[in-house]
């Protein structure tokens, strides 16, 4: 049986990122498994920019910022296995995989690092009537279909939903010459960063009709149109509102689920609201020697801090490597809660003993606030406010956490995050 100190599942910006820190904190015995034929994951067929402002401070393409990791990658002597698909690790960390060339086999790990990214919700989760004719696609499979296999889906299109990959595509297709009639947001706001409402849908004239859906799919052979319709407060459509428009193409950008079916096989702990593991403020999920790091963990917004919060979970991997049962116990855990508008926390745990100096918190938000703060409760005691001009679910928000502060209150049980209104 093979064995490595630190097996990294996935070969994206999350785990190009977590094996160079582990590298580089001295772990010589590293291995990252990749299902796919080239390391990089989706950030291949990202073409367009955007990627890399804070990590390199300059604006890169999906694939130039994904080389830079790979280039490090190579340069530090890492070893890694492509075409090689993960079937099932156990709670004691013993790999299957298997691949063209080696069949099936195992691998014995003192520490796994989980960094399998995420994956689109399809039509089936929608309850969409209607057949199921050519020219329905997510909205990834349409830009890798664009971007890498030089196919064009369709000629004129709607988009379902208003995520960050929905609103890229609408961009795209408009490039490629299609003619992108309208995009349909359920929710009363969009699910994507501002920034990339203005570039992709503002900038081409592209219509952004939020509380709509699409309620039926016209076609049997191919998309001929689709019916969409207003929903109310419940999200249910609205009799009386329904639109009838023409096309040939529907995409569908309806959010990304964490892929972890290999955690939830393990016994990992998963956050209902993220569908991804519950960590501590090391990344570790409640199997020893198991971190979880990028969309693994849960839908981040910027790559940049994909590869941020990945090399902070390869950082900690080694340092479990090298301390191993001299850690400390679960004494003195403190539990982040999510209140008042916050849906989740990462990390849900902190051990103050093992926290660096500075430990940044993310998480987001349910709904669209203006002129609220971001309050931060020790038990009982608020011990910051942060005034937030604009915050919605499609930014993700963070707050840092000093461990000098923490030291202060040592009887300290639970943080509270909520947002709060400027008189409260």
């Amino acid at each position: 049986m093979l064995s490595y100190d630190i097996v990294i599942v996935g070969g994206g910006p999350a785990g190009l990122a977590a094996a160079a820190s582990a590298r580089e904190q001295g772990i010589e015995s590293v291995l990252i498994l990749e299902r796919d034929h080239t390391l990089g994951g989706i950030l291949n067929q990202c073409i367009h920019n955007g990627f890399g402002l804070h990590t390199f401070k300059e604006e890169l393409t999906g694939p130039e910022y994904a080389a830079r990791f790979i280039d490090r990658v190579n340069e530090l002597g890492i070893e890694y296995k492509l075409n090689t698909m993960v079937m099932d690790i156990s709670s004691e960390k013993c790999i299957t995989a298997m691949n063209r060339e080696e069949g099936l086999f195992q691998i014995r790990a003192k520490a796994v690092i989980l960094a399998m990214g995420c994956r689109e919700r399809p039509r089936g989760a929608l309850n969409i009537p209607g057949y199921r004719p050519a020219g329905i696609f997510s909205a990834g499979t349409a830009q890798r279909l664009v971007n890498m296999e030089g196919y064009l889906p369709g000629r004129e299109v709607v988009i379902l939903g208003s995520g960050d990959i929905g609103l890229i595509m609408a961009r795209r297709m408009t490039l490629e010459g299609a003619k992108v009639k309208l995009v349909a947001e359920l929710m009363p706001y969009s699910g994507g960063l501002k920034r990339n409402i203005v570039q992709c849908l503002d900038d081409f004239g592209i219509p952004l009709k939020l509380s709509h859906t699409v309620i039926d799919i016209d076609g049997k052979e191919r998309v001929k149109g689709v019916t969409v319709a207003q929903v109310d407060e419940h999200r249910k459509p609205i009799p009386g509102t329904e639109e009838y428009i023409s096309c040939d193409t529907l995409l569908l950008s309806v959010g990304l689920i964490p892929e972890n079916e290999l955690s939830r096989g393990m016994g990992v702990d998963m956050e209902p609201v993220t569908s991804g593991p519950v960590v501590n403020e090391s990344l570790e999920t409640n199997v020893e020697g198991v971190f979880a790091c990028g969309n693994v963990l849960h839908v981040h917004d910027l790559v940049d801090y994909v590869s941020e919060e990945a090399a902070a979970a390869g950082k900690n991997a080694a340092r479990y490597i090298r301390e191993g049962a001299k850690r400390a116990e679960q004494a003195g855990c403190v539990e982040l809660a999510a209140e008042g508008g916050v849906r989740y926390t990462v990390p849900k745990y902190i051990h103050t003993d093992r926290m660096e100096e500075k430990l940044t918190v993310r998480f987001r938000v349910g709904d669209v606030y203006k002129g609220c703060y971001i309050c931060t409760y020790f038990d009982d005691t608020c011990v910051k406010r942060q005034k937030r001009p604009v915050m919605a679910p499609g930014e993700m928000e963070e707050i840092k956490l000093q461990k000098q502060k923490l030291e202060e209150y040592p009887d300290l049980k639970k943080i509270t995050i909520r947002i709060e209104k400027g008189g409260e």
